[in-house]
């Protein structure tokens, strides 16, 4: 019976610490979407929470009434599909080759790979790296950079690792080639890690901001999270120089969307996708989660 009380009462404070980190989470994203509905000049007034006091939706056509934001829009819809697909088939062939044990030099090249995360050349040497490869000022600069990560492979070696042998060796007495129990055999068995490493990837691409604000002059090139961090940017100097002008005050009673909406708006924006899409794969995320975490 003690026993029992003991597991209940460590049960409930598990339940209750999750419930509050659950809420650290939820709360301050209900407030983001709050505020991003209400008018921004009524929003500066504070005391909005959960709920928008002066619903509007002036932010978000705000940020929709520039004409690069669409073409944007499509910059970084493609570079996270291709560059997700891409990365995944690429890094999932690198795992499996490296999980074959009868790859010559297995160990070498695994050491060499783990190496390259120890250590980094730093920024400018990487654009130098890129200036060389014709890849600045490209969309491609977006994608090929990051179509590797060593993390990623080990990660997709490790659940291959745990991957029934016999099934693998059958194939192979049947004559299947590695390519036929690449996609026919792995591909299929490995929907969780895919998942897993799908997410990461798209996650990083679509939130990327830094890639086209330094590797990319030409503003048609421009992702999304690059050119609203510009657009908030813009706004947020353009309500400072009115703050700072004596005579501006009468400017800024008609302005709805402040520098703070705009940035709210620009949040949900940018998150939303990756809200949306999470649902659908997050059964075989939560297995990729746990890859290693037991032995069979």
């Amino acid at each position: 019976m003690h026993h029992e009380k003991k597991w209940s009462f460590f049960k409930v404070l598990n339940i209750a610490l999750v419930g509050l980190l659950c809420l650290s989470i939820i709360l301050p994203f209900l407030n983001i979407l709050a505020l991003s509905l209400n008018e921004g000049t009524d929003a500066q007034r504070g005391g909005i929470y959960f709920f928008p006091r002066e619903f509007s939706v002036e932010n978000y056509i705000e940020v929709f009434k520039q004409s690069t934001v669409l073409n944007a829009l499509g910059i970084s819809v493609f570079r996270t599909v291709v560059g997700t697909a891409v990365s995944v088939l690429l890094t999932a062939m690198a795992a499996y080759a490296l999980n074959t044990k009868t790859l010559p030099g297995r160990r070498s090249i695994t050491f060499f790979i783990f190496f390259t995360m120890l250590f980094s050349g730093g920024i400018i040497p990487y654009y130098l790296v890129l200036t060389e490869l014709k890849l600045t000022n490209t969309i491609w600069v977006y994608i090929i950079p990051s179509l590797y990560s060593v993390w990623n492979i080990l990660i997709m070696r490790t659940f291959f690792g745990q991957l029934p042998d016999s099934v693998i060796e059958a194939a192979r007495i049947d004559g299947c080639s590695e390519f036929q129990i690449f996609f026919k055999i792995i591909l299929p068995m490995s929907k969780p890690v895919l998942a897993t490493i799908g997410l990461f990837n798209a996650v990083g691409h679509w939130n990327d901001w830094f890639s086209g604000a330094f590797y990319v002059r030409d503003p048609g090139l421009k992702p999304l999270a690059t050119l609203l961090q510009e657009m908030l940017t813009r706004q947020q100097a353009l309500a400072d120089a009115l703050l700072r002008n004596s005579g501006a005050y009468a400017a800024l009673e008609k302005i709805t969307v402040t520098g703070d909406s705009l940035k709210m708006a620009t949040i949900i924006i940018v998150v939303a996708p990756i809200i949306i899409i999470y649902p659908f794969i997050q059964k075989h995320f939560t297995k990729g989660v746990n890859i290693g975490s037991v032995k069979e």
